[in-house]
């Protein structure tokens, strides 16, 4: 998804996360037993613990499964527990010590042993069991409810887009969502014991949530869970009319008296928990804050450089950025005015993909056939979610695609356009797809690496100004503009969250570049201490990929190719860029040596 920034004043809403994880954690299986003539695992046993680490792991959380399987039974999953997740104590802790666990038996397999493809993955693994083991003491650190990227504000557009392939899978929801009460009591109590830690979020924050939960709410007659769930019912083939009405029944009912119930519950224990927060400035405030500040930025950018190292990066870029905007201005002195007045045509989401998918054909590997469905995000979450947003295909039907927009959004803004390419093509749509084709173990699903997939989608949005058909002057323009802007917010998240920043600091920081207005100030501030290192998954992510095709070019100079680079890319797939560099080399191919995957 793609953070939604505008320069004029307004700071718009943070969109979802590409996939959704309740606490997702990697816990081994306890399937396989780790043996071979020499004492250690051997590379067939290597795939069976992977394949058995995967089918365990799916199963723990409904949502997860539904979204990255839709036959569970071709992988041999048939017996499905409908569950929410577990936020219990006990859960938390058997999760922690499952890490441990895990980790004892990938280091059974002798890494030398494992083939190339295999050595990536084992080296994903373990870098994800390390990076959480490191914080398996900071449990109530963590934040469940965050504006945009919390379970209330996602939870919803699941619900509305979980797919029913078959009888079971409406089955299967109708017992899902009946859980929400429950899973949201599971939440409350978790969040009374981060206020007991002294580790409750800022009142603003609460309250913004509050917000969230009682307009979703508001609509209990006419509620669209209950119309979506209808209109999909009256698609469904192979079902009476009197079965589908009583589906319907079903479904309104659960609504009616457990989902919405569940958010006013929410947001009266939160009302209650208001004023318990100790803490309204960045996460350096709290007493482990800076160390678990650290995790997040790793987690959420796969970059391995100290806090202070990326920084620089960040504001170097910047420099570049607004150095290149002057020497444009100096050339041409209306072009500001030109890229002020710039607009396209109005069209719809289906015509403009079209458009991108031919326009990347000279700089990216051909994409399979596949479809999307365009769906309108309600207008009681219009304020809260970004202009679009892309939910990932399962890896067993990845022809099959989802993008929601957002109605309130100018269809003939240059930001419309190059929105729908960081959603779409050649953005999370396209990569999404692309790395699936790529053949990667089943459970390189279970980890999420915001930095390469959020930095792509960034990387290529900053490509799409040059397949606008504006002028190539007015592209330029408006692509610096959109990086600096990007860096500044990103270098106010590690000065909030690192550096300790205050309110006025950050009123200063953005006077320096021109941004005087007091209420766009106070939202940027809040918004970023809400959600810590949000903002550098997106451009410290699109840095590493801009180093990445710096060192590419470098390496291979004449042989260098756009299209070999971002193939290799996408071969290897989202994993943190050290380990990207590492394997480059494996997967570059020009089209001259060969089109087909390298041979393990």
């Amino acid at each position: 998804m793609k953070p939604y920034i505008l320069s004029s004043g307004k700071i718009g809403s943070v969109a979802l996360l590409c996939s959704f994880s309740l606490l997702l954690t990697v816990s081994g299986c306890g399937k396989n037993e780790l043996k071979s003539a020499s004492g250690e695992a051997d590379s067939e046993e290597f795939d069976v613990f992977l394949e058995d680490l995967f089918c365990s792991e799916i199963t723990g959380n409904t949502i997860n499964l539904h979204y990255t399987l839709s036959h569970p039974e071709n992988y041999g999953i048939t017996e499905i527990p409908i569950t929410l997740g577990d936020l219990s104590e006990e859960a938390l802790l058997a999760s922690a010590a499952s890490l441990e666990n895990t980790k004892a038996s990938l280091e059974k397999f002798s890494y030398s042993s494992l083939s190339r493809k295999q050595q990536l993955t084992y080296d994903l693994l373990e870098d994800y069991l390390d990076t959480q083991i490191s914080v398996a003491d900071l449990t109530y650190y963590d934040e469940i409810l965050r504006p945009s990227t919390g379970v209330q504000a996602e939870l919803p557009v699941l619900y509305e887009e979980y797919r029913f392939h078959s009888e079971s899978d409406i089955d299967d929801y109708l017992a899902l969502i009946g859980l929400t009460g429950d899973y949201f009591d599971q939440i409350i109590a978790f969040e009374q014991k981060k206020a007991d830690a002294g580790l409750f979020m800022s009142d603003f924050a609460c309250n913004t949530i509050i917000s969230q939960c009682r307009d979703f709410a508001a609509k209990k007659d006419d509620h669209y869970l209950v119309e979506t769930f209808n209109n999909k019912i009256d698609r469904m083939e192979g079902l009476s009319d009197e079965e589908k009405d009583n589906y319907k029944l079903q479904n309104e009912s659960l609504v009616t008296e457990v989902v919405i119930p569940a958010y006013e519950t929410l947001a009266t224990a939160l009302e209650s928990l208001l004023g318990t927060g100790t803490n309204d400035k960045g996460l350096c405030y709290f007493a482990d804050g800076s160390r678990y500040y650290e995790y997040l930025v790793y987690y959420n950018t796969g970059c391995s450089s100290d806090i202070s190292d990326i920084a620089n990066m960040i504001r170097n870029q910047r420099t570049d950025d607004l150095a290149e905007a002057a020497e444009l201005t100096k050339k041409y002195p209306d072009l500001w005015e030109e890229c002020t007045d710039a607009a396209l045509n109005n069209t719809d989401a289906a015509t403009t993909l079209s458009k991108l998918q031919e326009a990347m054909l000279d700089a990216f590997p051909a994409a399979p056939d596949t479809r999307f469905t365009v769906s309108y995000i309600d207008e009681c979450m219009e304020d809260y979610l970004a202009p679009a947003f892309y939910i990932t295909s399962p890896i067993d039907d990845y022809t099959d695609n989802s993008i929601f927009i957002n109605q309130s959004t100018d269809t003939s803004t240059v930001e419309y356009f190059t929105t729908l390419a960081h959603e779409g093509y050649p953005g999370h749509l396209y990569q999404t797809v692309m790395s699936y084709e790529a053949g990667l173990a089943d459970v390189r699903n279970l980890f999420n690496y915001p930095g390469y997939v959020e930095g792509w989608a960034t990387y290529v949005e900053m490509l799409s100004y040059y397949y606008t058909g504006l002028d190539d002057n007015v592209a330029s323009m408006l692509q610096h503009n959109q990086s600096a802007i990007l860096s500044l917010y990103a270098s106010t998240d590690i000065g909030i969250h690192h550096d300790g920043w205050s309110y006025d600091d950050t009123v200063t920081f953005w006077n320096g570049y021109g941004i005087t207005a007091d209420d766009t100030i106070r939202d940027i501030y809040e918004l970023i201490v809400e959600e810590p290192a949000h903002y550098l998954k997106y451009y410290v992510g699109y840095l590493e990929f801009l180093e990445l095709k710096k060192m590419a070019q470098k390496k291979y100079l004449l042989h260098y190719d756009d299209v070999a680079f971002h193939r290799a890319i996408l071969e290897i797939g989202p994993a943190p860029f050290d380990i990207i560099e590492k394997y480059f080399a494996d997967y570059y191919t020009t089209s001259e040596e060969t089109d087909t995957h390298p041979a393990y």
